[in-house]
This record gives C-alpha cells, sequence and structure tokens, in this order.
C-alpha cells in the first residue's frame, strides 16, 4: 500500500514559515497571502493532529513536533529541487550566469576567461560585477562569488581560499620613490579599499603602526585601490587570489614579504537546488583550479 502524505502545499507553506520564523515572509516568498500561508499551515496541523508552531506576536517559533518535522521536508523540498534541476539543465552546456565581486572580476576571471572558453567551449558565460546580497537568490543569478564572513544561510556556500593582504604598488613607482623598507610608505600615498582598518591591520604587524602618514585616497572597493596602483597613484593592500594576475604580468610589485591574514575572504555561493547542475559544477571545478592555493 502507498504511503499516505500530507498534502504538498501546506508543507512548502509550513516549511517557509518555519525557515523565516514568518508568515508574511514565507507569503512573500511563495507569491501568496498571509492569510494563505496561515490556512495551510492550520491544515497542516489538522492533518498531523499536532501544533508545529508556538505564535509570539508576529514571530514564529517551533513546537517540538515542528523541530522534528523540519528537517526532513526541508530535505525534500531540496532534493526535489536539485532533481528538477538536473532534468532542466543535464549537461555542462548553454549559459551560465555568474555574479562576482568587482576586483575578483578584473583581474581574475576576466584575464582566464580565453582559458574557461578552450575547456569548456559549450559554455556561454555571462559575467556581472557586484557584492550585493539581494542577488544571491535572484532565479536569473546561478553561480556567485562573494567577499565576506561566509555567512549565508540558505545557500550553498564554499570557501575559495584564505586571504592573506600584503602591499603592492607599480615598479615605476619604486623607480621614482624608494620603497626598502616598511617606513618608507610614509613618503607614499597610501590608497584605501575601505576605511582603513585592513592598511592599520597590516602597519601594526610591520611594527610601523605609528607610522607618520602623508596623503592617502578612500576609494570605493579593492577594483578602484588596484587600479590605483597600477597607475602609480600610490600603494594598495593586494591580496593572495585578486593580485596574482597582476603580479605575475609585472603590472604590480610586492615589495615587502610581511603579510597578514584578512578578516574575510572570497567565497563560492550558489542556490542548493543549482549546486549539482552540471554546468555550475563545471564552473566551480574550474574556478578552483584557476586560483592560486599558495
Amino acid at each position: 500500500m502507498a504511503k499516505r502524505l500530507p498534502p504538498l502545499n501546506p508543507l512548502r507553506a509550513f516549511e517557509a514559515a518555519a525557515r523565516h520564523g514568518s508568515v508574511s515572509r514565507a507569503a512573500a516568498e511563495l507569491h501568496v497571502t498571509h492569510s494563505a500561508v496561515s490556512h495551510q499551515i492550520r491544515a497542516l496541523e489538522m492533518t498531523l493532529k499536532a501544533k508545529l508552531f508556538y505564535r509570539e506576536g508576529r514571530a514564529l517559533r517551533l513546537s517540538p513536533q515542528g523541530a522534528a518535522l523540519l528537517p526532513p521536508v526541508s530535505a525534500a523540498f531540496d532534493s526535489i529541487a536539485e532533481a528538477t534541476t538536473r532534468v532542466a539543465r543535464p549537461s555542462s552546456t548553454g549559459d551560465l550566469v555568474v555574479s562576482c565581486v568587482p576586483a575578483l572580476l578584473s583581474f581574475l576571471l576576466v584575464p582566464n576567461l580565453a582559458a574557461f572558453a578552450a575547456a569548456y567551449p559549450g559554455v556561454r558565460l555571462r559575467l556581472s560585477r557586484s557584492n550585493a546580497d539581494k542577488e544571491l537568490h535572484a532565479p536569473d543569478v546561478d553561480v556567485n562569488i562573494r567577499y565576506g564572513d561566509g555567512n549565508w544561510p540558505d545557500l550553498w556556500v564554499h570557501l575559495l581560499a584564505p586571504l592573506r593582504l600584503f602591499p603592492v604598488c607599480s615598479p615605476t613607482l619604486v623607480h621614482q620613490t624608494p620603497l626598502r623598507n616598511p617606513e618608507d610608505l610614509a613618503n607614499h600615498v597610501l590608497l584605501h579599499a575601505d576605511e582603513g582598518r585592513e592598511w592599520n591591520t597590516w602597519l601594526a604587524a610591520s611594527g610601523i603602526g605609528h607610522l607618520a602618514r602623508g596623503r592617502q585616497h578612500f576609494l570605493a572597493d579593492a577594483q578602484l585601490a588596484l587600479e590605483g596602483a597600477t597607475y602609480h597613484a600610490g600603494v594598495a593592500l593586494g591580496d593572495s587570489i585578486t593580485t596574482s594576475t597582476l603580479l605575475s604580468t609585472g603590472r604590480l610589485i610586492a615589495p615587502f614579504e610581511i603579510t597578514v591574514p584578512a578578516a574575510h575572504s572570497f567565497y563560492v555561493l550558489c542556490r542548493n537546488e543549482l549546486r549539482n547542475a552540471p554546468i555550475v559544477r563545471a564552473f566551480v571545478e574550474w574556478l578552483f583550479e584557476t586560483i592560486p592555493h599558495g
């Protein structure tokens, strides 16, 4: 005899409400009304003859029965989504939309586009630059590469590599104004990609946190800071992934051996239902082969 399962829509409403802790946010995700989600949850509770939530104002808290039900229901929906994605995208060919933090896009992905095209001639990339979280769940974005702390719930998240930070500048700059030791930075313009925290960390590690600073420029992100460094505008902080091509081609040099660990790092992310799609797996595997790990 076939196993009798609860209706699918009430289970979807329960899973979304449990994940968000809110009926309103579940309704927004499912594109239905608040009352429709509430009705579906009540219907499921009646079917199971169990209370699934405690309502605390507008917030929801799982009951013991709800907490026991949520993991297998979530896993089942993830499996269904993953299976339908594999059916819809059965091969490693076609369009792949990648949203990437600007510096990594410009200085690592774009310089290696020809190598990717040679390895996967059937894939047409659509690349966009962003470090915004609003695109992480966008249905028209397949893969995201972000700089952050790795805390993105409800997504497949994988660390690309730990980052270390170190000063970089153009060879022309050091020919014009020597940069033999960290104290010489007092004679150079410092290019910031943040409010100054990363430079402060590196200067403290080098033992010259007290450095008398000269001119400083504050730029919107690492891409602009590194571009400024390539055009001899000053000394920026590079990292062990983004600057790899710039260093290997001689556009930038690292005048010192002192490095410090970055507070955050680069991560590759995608929606759970896409993580095993062949085209996504092909890109992620290529990405891990391409980034420097030394």
